[in-house]
């Protein structure tokens, strides 16, 4: 298909142009343009949510680089008909895709909006291809700042783009958006953090600085958050950490012509456990915060002297701090019993200030957090900034003054977890018991996370104790601990021991029977060094059974029962325990280092099994 160049273009014809130029002239008439997409994802349940639609010119030459390409076409007067024709193929090959979600189309904002306003423009092209409005996101991107031709102007198109029914995305850094001073101005519904701020995150903390700090402004503005660049395991670990809910980079998926419509299993597999985590611990320490650090201690205005400050604390012993709020509950500062008594007691501060304004002593950059935080991210945000261990916190609900937290409170409530952890710790592993295995598999169950519970149990283990002796019971015990770690991916993994010589493991791997075979194959080769020579040779040793006859015993060896648990098939930690009972059955059934995968599926809590291979 090829389209002529409106007469207001002609003059690329009239002039005698360079060769590149004649190439952007082809370029144009001939839509010699690639489409290709990018996924943007959904931290939160790993799900693709739109596509970022890009242009790349012709293969060979200078005028592949999208950037070259645009800015060729400014120069030469044809930026606008060049970016209508992007806009347009990136519309139609969308729509041929079928491509599902939202379709993150980029227009510059610069001084080209003019032309956006008041000639063809994108809503009309984007209605020509038979795309839904509403799954179109404008992304306006860096270019000659709209402010340096009308300061009004970018705001007016945002407008106009939102009266049409579209939704709009703007570069957090670009010049087009830094010129507004704030987002709250303009209200975007998704802001995007530049690559530049992405790379290697995890090894800068003035980038996780400014990431919280852009986060904070987000949520007043009430927009949501992109993160462009992410390349490297470590980055989207860190972002997902910092609250960040949506991404894109290689490292998720590369831009192709054909995208792919579901999250890679890598991708899937990094984020599955902090999905898990992140829910079980919203789930069980629910209220925790609010019982146990949030202390109602009135809060004061503005208008508050610090001679009624002092007085107030003075009788008030229990007082640690004080929030200053504004008319509409919202904290805006702290101030610190121990800060306001120092500067009293200097000389003749009392008489200068003391008739003055609460805020002149206030500390104007306090940790203001939402009450429902957990305790482990309240921690950590306090551990970032020495000043809020003696400064203490203001807790808020709905963004309004709830109550005030201190240090001190913080850190009893840490130790006593650290307590109750220890506590539920096998002795002789230091893994995790009882208690906390169930409390994986229920936040597991709760989360809808498919999951594989492998049942680990040695074989022939306690005549190896009457023969061997306890203390090399317990070494081949943490020795089994050791593999079993060491097969495990802590990043997605769970490894409990049960106690004894029962072990179990939750894995979220995709590759988890690799592993279980890695593990069996290790176990086999480690073992041996636990017997004499000429029990290796003969594969066993012989001694007496409780009925006190000769009995020939194999050398111990480890079974695996394995139990594939989908989103709905079980109710609670019980139901998964008794099938991975019957699997370890069914695998010490098996002579040898043996692996038993439950055929059997279970598409309703409450319905029979159905057997079926497992999945790979």
């Amino acid at each position: 298909m090829t389209r002529d160049l409106p007469k207001s273009h002609a003059k690329l014809l009239q002039r005698g142009h360079s060769q590149t130029e004649q190439a952007l002239y082809d370029v144009i008439k001939h839509r010699r343009l690639t489409v290709l997409f990018q996924p943007i994802i959904d931290f939160s349940n790993c799900r693709v949510i739109g596509y970022e639609g890009l242009v790349r010119g012709p293969s060979s030459g200078m005028l592949h680089s999208p950037s070259r390409l645009l800015g060729l076409a400014r120069q030469s007067g044809v930026g606008h008909e060049l970016e209508n024709l992007c806009c347009q193929v990136v519309a139609e090959q969308f729509v041929e895709l079928r491509l599902q979600g939202s379709l993150f189309l980029n227009r510059s904002s610069d001084a080209l909006a003019v032309q956006e306003l008041q000639g063809k423009n994108t809503v009309e092209i984007i209605q020509a291809t038979g795309l839904d409005l509403g799954r179109v996101i404008i992304e306006l991107t860096e270019s000659k700042p709209v402010c340096d031709y009308d300061p009004d102007l970018l705001l007016e198109l945002v407008t106009y783009y939102n009266t049409a029914g579209l939704r709009v995305a703007i570069d957090d850094q670009g010049e087009c958006f830094s010129s507004l001073g704030s987002w709250l101005e303009v209200h975007p519904d998704f802001v995007k953090i530049d690559r530049h701020f992405i790379q290697n995150i995890d090894e800068d903390p003035v980038k996780i600085e400014l990431i919280k700090s852009w986060l904070k402004i987000a949520a007043k503005a009430g927009c949501q958050v992109i993160a462009e660049g992410i390349e490297t395991h470590s980055e989207l670990l860190k972002v997902r950490e910092l609250g960040v809910q949506y991404g894109q980079g290689y490292h998720i998926c590369r831009p192709s012509k054909n995208p792919s419509l579901v999250v890679s299993a890598e991708v899937v597999k990094a984020l599955t456990r902090h999905i898990a985590e992140e829910k079980s611990v919203t789930n069980t320490q629910a209220g925790v915060v609010e019982r146990k650090l949030v202390s109602k201690v009135p809060c004061y205005t503005s208008a508050t002297c610090n001679e009624e400050l002092f007085r107030i604390f003075e009788s008030n012993q229990q007082y640690d701090s004080i929030a200053i709020i504004n008319d509409e509950k919202v904290p805006i500062g702290l101030i610190n019993r121990s800060a306001l008594i120092d500067k009293f007691a200097r000389p003749y501060r009392r008489e200068l200030f003391g008739k003055k304004s609460c805020t002149v002593f206030m500390e104007t950059n306090p940790l203001i957090v939402d009450k429902n935080i957990t305790i482990q991210e309240l921690s950590r945000m306090v551990a970032d900034d020495k000043r809020h261990l003696a400064n203490g916190f203001i807790f808020t609900e709905n963004g309004r003054y709830s109550g005030i937290g201190t240090s001190h409170e913080l850190i009893r409530e840490i130790t006593e977890m650290q307590i109750s952890a220890a506590r539920y710790a096998n002795p002789l592993t230091g893994l995790p018991g009882n208690i906390p295995i169930n409390e994986h598999i229920d936040k597991l169950l709760e989360s809808r996370v498919t999951f594989v519970a492998c049942y680990f149990d040695l074989d022939h283990f306690k005549p190896f104790n009457d023969v061997y002796g306890f203390s090399k019971g317990d070494a081949i015990i943490q020795m089994t601990a050791k593999i079993l770690g060491a097969g495990c991916d802590p990043e997605v993994d769970f490894l409990g021991h049960i106690g004894g010589d029962d072990f179990i493991a939750l894995f979220c791997s995709q590759d988890w029977e690799e592993r279980c075979r890695k593990i069996l194959e290790k176990f086999g080769a480690s073992v041996v060094s636990f017997f004499s020579v000429n029990d290796n040779e003969h594969g066993g040793y012989v001694t007496e059974n409780r009925r006190g006859e000769k009995e020939f015993i194999p050398l111990t060896s480890l079974s695996i029962g394995a139990v594939y648990v989908e989103p709905g098939a079980f109710n609670s930690h019980m139901e998964v325990a008794i099938v991975a009972t019957e699997s370890k059955k069914m695998a010490k059934k098996i002579s040898g280092n043996s692996l038993y995968v439950d055929k059997r599926s279970y598409p309703e809590a409450s319905g029979p099994p159905h057997y079926r291979d497992p999945p790979e």
